[in-house]
């Protein structure tokens, strides 16, 4: 039986999706994270701490030198470079380290898209002892602070005015530490679209690409509705997708999925973000393919695996998820009126994924959601109308 390891976060939701994923396609599952996943995996879970990669990756070298292993996947941001180590090491079909860790450092992944004349924003990268005024008189205002390696719109800030930036610049740097450097981004206006994708050999082939029909504008950039498919014209789709491929081969991608985040201008499109792992949270649950309804695990475990590949073509039925969002930060209670949204049309699941009791944070300081909520439809406008409606139903209770 083939092997796969799956680095996962300890917070992370997807564990279950991925065993059952592999379970489908007959392959050994082995979990790596920093903590055992909530089910038992018996002697398939290594221990490792994603934050230290050149130990992490040692670890997973070792247990292939008596279990060989075929295939080795990132299920987040935090395992792409041991996942990329690990790989390299073992001869497996993996993206290089430099590539990996482009994807992680928005400082080295902006350089990348420089020197090939992607299209992205006008930035700066400000250090600890940086001239903050020089940086800002290249980008001008409003712009966006950014730290280099957060996601999940964690100490992501939006400042409009000269007054607001020491205020801007003390709060992301509670968050990331004092002498981090921070990304000084124009901010750029239009509608902003993610490709989710899966690149085999330098190819990349697009999976979906979801809108983002009420995306924040700032101050702080919480994620709500993601909708697929996108309601872009064919002739901006197909930008997309070359740009995308051009900030891929830029940054050194050639293996595995992909997570694209771009702004469309009427038909300009600039890359706002690029990473190494499939989108975030639970929304993959949103993706199915061909006829037999194939989750998106399956097709990263299959790629990863060098298997043949399935059929890629997404399901026709539109579909969406909602990213409950925390309204203040304190203890979670509860999320009130569940009932009612189930009995909406065209919800289809509802998954709370923060334990009662939990102290939780909206951005800037947090990087997680409380919950999703999905929606399918025969038409898109179908399933924002639904997912618009759980939002304005939902109430969360934080203490």
């Amino acid at each position: 039986m083939p092997t796969a390891v799956v680095l996962l976060p300890s917070t992370t939701y997807r564990a279950a999706d991925f065993v059952r994923a592999a379970e489908g396609l007959g392959i050994d599952l082995i979990v790596a994270s920093e903590n055992p996943p909530p089910f038992d995996m018996g002697d398939r879970y290594v221990q490792v701490d994603c934050s230290h990669p050149d130990l992490a990756a040692e670890t997973l070298i070792r247990v292939g030198e008596h279990t060989p292993i075929d295939g080795v996947i990132a299920a987040d941001d935090a395992g792409v470079v041991v996942a990329a180590l690990t790989g390299q090491k073992l001869g497996l079909r993996a993206n290089t380290p430099d590539a990996a860790e482009a994807t992680r450092d928005k400082a080295l992944q902006r350089a990348a898209l420089r020197a090939a004349e992607v299209p992205q924003p006008r930035f700066a990268i400000v250090r600890a002892h940086d001239s903050e005024r020089d940086a800002v008189a290249a980008i001008g205002y409003p712009l966006v602070v950014k730290p280099l390696d957060r996601s999940a719109g964690q100490g992501v800030i939006r400042v409009d005015l000269p007054d607001d930036l020491a205020a801007s610049l003390t709060r992301a740097r509670s968050i990331v530490g004092a002498s981090a450097p921070l990304l000084f981004e124009e901010l750029m206006e239009g509608d902003e679209v993610a490709l989710e994708g899966i690149v085999r050999d330098g190819e990349l082939t697009t999976l979906a690409i979801f809108d983002k029909p009420d995306a924040v504008k700032g101050p702080f950039f919480p994620e709500t509705i993601l909708v697929t498919p996108t309601d872009l014209e064919p002739d901006v789709r197909t930008e997309c997708e070359r740009v995308a491929a051009a900030a891929l081969r830029a940054i050194g991608i050639t293996h595995g999925p992909v997570h694209v985040e771009m702004m469309v201008d009427e038909r300009r499109v600039r890359v706002i973000e690029v990473a190494a792992r499939s989108i975030g949270g639970l929304c993959s649950r949103s993706l199915n393919f061909g006829l037999l309804g194939t989750t998106l695990e399956a097709l990263i475990l299959r790629n990863a695996m060098g298997l043949e590949k399935p059929e890629l073509r997404r399901e026709q039925t539109a579909s969406g998820v909602l990213m409950i969002p925390i309204p203040r930060p304190g203890r979670f209670v509860t999320v009130r009126g569940l009932d009612q949204v189930r009995q909406l049309e065209h919800i289809s699941a509802i998954d709370i994924t923060t334990t009662v009791g939990s102290l939780v944070q909206p951005p800037p300081e947090g990087d997680r959601y409380l919950g999703f909520i999905f929606a399918r439809a025969p038409e898109r406008h179908q399933v924002v109308s639904a997912l618009r409606k759980a939002l304005e139903t939902v109430e969360v209770v934080v203490e």
